[in-house]
């Protein structure tokens, strides 16, 4: 049992002891009253809110706290709070991150413009999206395809492994299909290299996989959405993760779902996966902030990149995005902690990289030169026009975004986060930083690789 588990397991024994809804416990210990369902569906917490939930089962007259802390292996070991539960990023930065930016809706435009330089074949454009997160690209995306290419089948596979943002994703689509009916969706919470065939590497593992297919009935976007929201049961069943022990989120049960319209069923058939028989050949790969930047280098190409080039057909082409830093963003964070820099691994390295790993199949791959400027792009932070201006007061709501897309694109945890809160200072360095450039922005690095094509 790890220690995801063992946490849930204390609180659920709370709940059932006090005869209280895990929503009201996580409302009245921590002041989240989706805390347990975070948890089960791999949701991040805290030492401190672990420590918080400890804290409330004892004065609510249950174990002590310090019985409870034993049962917790990380706290035990007296690890990093990132290796004993490091989950995913907070659900409110993500979300905060996604709406008060205009990162997903540059990366999304760019990737169009990438995939329309590509020579799809038939019978359709291929493409996959490693890591949709709450879909805003993806769907941007398919706008942009459908206004180029409105007759062309699309077989469309996004990875996710988290099923809030599957849900989220799965909320933007029924649009997508009503205007572009031609499209198969394909959902998998696989890993990087499996998704490619949608097969997970180890066979005891494959013969457990839950593969669903879904063939929409009706032409009507309100049709759609009725069905994909009756998935809600499925996704809370199948799309469960656990912690692996180098504190990753793995999946539970490899999961493929598989969504198109009924009425096209007969001449999307032959682009419908199978299972077992799903092809690795796609014109287009969006890999976009698929790795933590402090991860090592082998592990962002053995694990992530590699794979996804080598499922690239002839002129198919992977765009490979990551945050760069060198911006007012990180100028922020260096107020705070003026030798943090967590970009290490540039665009270049992890091309060569691939292509080491790549070995002799290197030669029909070309590794995109994007010298300066070419290969970097910047985003802002939303603000209205009179939110930043000389000699007005810059108001709270817009601070808090500032710092909050600062502090999440640099990947500080939660632990260093609640240290820099305990005064004004992480606000006064915000504030300085919008003033003195007149609003705040990033930079994401871009690398591209593409495959060649075959000579007859």
């Amino acid at each position: 049992m790890d220690d995801t588990e063992v946490l849930l397991e204390q609180i659920e024994h709370a709940c059932r002891r006090m005869k209280m809804a895990q929503s009201t416990f996580g409302r009245l210990a921590v002041n989240d009253g989706k805390l347990v369902a975070r948890l089960q569906q791999g949701g991040r917490v805290t030492v401190q809110t672990v420590e918080r939930v400890h804290r409330f089962i004892e004065e609510q007259g249950g174990t002590t706290a310090e019985a409870l802390r034993s049962g917790i292996k990380g706290l035990r070991a007296g690890l990093r709070p990132e290796h004993a539960f490091r989950f995913y990023d907070n659900r409110q930065k993500y979300l905060m991150f996604v709406n008060t930016t205009t990162e997903k809706q540059i990366i999304a435009d760019r990737a169009v413009q990438e995939l329309c330089e590509t020579q799809p074949s038939p019978p359709a454009i291929r493409l996959l999206d490693g890591g949709a997160g709450d879909g805003t690209a993806l769907a941007r995306m398919l706008r942009g395809l459908h206004r180029r290419h409105p007759w062309v089948p699309f077989y469309v596979v996004a990875k996710e492994i988290s099923m809030e943002n599957i849900r989220l994703t799965l909320e933007k689509m029924p649009d997508r299909l009503r205007e572009h009916s031609a499209t198969v969706l394909v959902l998998t919470n696989l890993k990087y290299a499996e998704t490619p065939l949608l097969q997970p590497e180890d066979p005891a593992t494959a013969s457990k996989m839950m593969w669903h297919e879904v063939a929409l009935d009706g032409t009507s976007a309100g049709e759609f959405e009725e069905q994909i929201t009756a998935l809600e049961p499925f996704l809370q069943k199948y799309w469960q993760t656990t912690i692996g022990s180098s504190g990753n989120p793995l999946y539970k049960t490899p999961t493929v779902l598989v969504l198109y319209r009924k009425d096209h069923g007969f001449m999307l058939d032959p682009i419908v996966p199978r299972r077992g028989y799903a092809k690795a050949d796609f014109d287009f790969v969006l890999a976009s902030q698929p790795y933590r930047a402090s991860a090592p280098l082998d592990f962002k190409t053995s694990r992530v990149i590699t794979p996804l080039v080598r499922a690239l057909r002839p002129n198919g082409t992977l765009m490979g995005i990551h945050s760069h830093g060198d911006d007012p963003g990180m100028e922020i964070i260096n107020s705070i902690w003026p030798d943090e820099n967590p970009f290490h691994t540039g665009g270049e390295a992890i091309m060569r990289q691939v292509a080491e790993e790549l070995g002799r199949d290197a030669r029909d791959y070309h590794f995109h030169d994007m010298p300066g400027e070419e290969g970097l792009f910047r985003y802002d932070v939303r603000t209205l026009p009179t939110e930043i201006s000389e000699g007005m007061p810059i108001g709270s709501s817009t601070l808090f975004a500032a710092w909050n897309a600062a502090s999440y694109v640099a990947q500080i945890n939660d632990d260093r986060l609640a240290g820099a809160l305990s005064n004004d200072h992480y606000l006064e360095a915000t504030r300085d930083v919008l003033q003195r450039r007149g609003g705040l922005w990033f930079n994401d690095e871009v690398y591209m690789i593409s495959r060649r094509a075959r000579l007859h």
